[in-house]
């Protein structure tokens, strides 16, 4: 799966309420016409909820580096 950088994340989820879902998530960052790859890496996490924005990004950036 492609690389995302934090600020593409941080416009993809740009409006979200928490606490929220995956599934919530990935409608929004196509809503918020995201490149692909964010909504596909979005989609495709293994957690299923989420509390808050720092969540989201811990689920997608852990382990590499960040």
């Amino acid at each position: 799966m492609a690389e995302i950088n934090p600020t593409e994340l941080q416009k993809a989820l740009k409006g979200a309420s928490y606490p929220t879902d995956r599934e919530h998530l990935t409608e929004l960052a196509r809503k918020n016409k995201a490149d692909q790859k964010v909504v596909d890496t979005i989609s495709h996490l293994r957690e299923k909820e989420f509390d808050g924005p720092d969540k989201v990004q811990q689920a997608i950036f852990k382990g590499k580096g960040t």
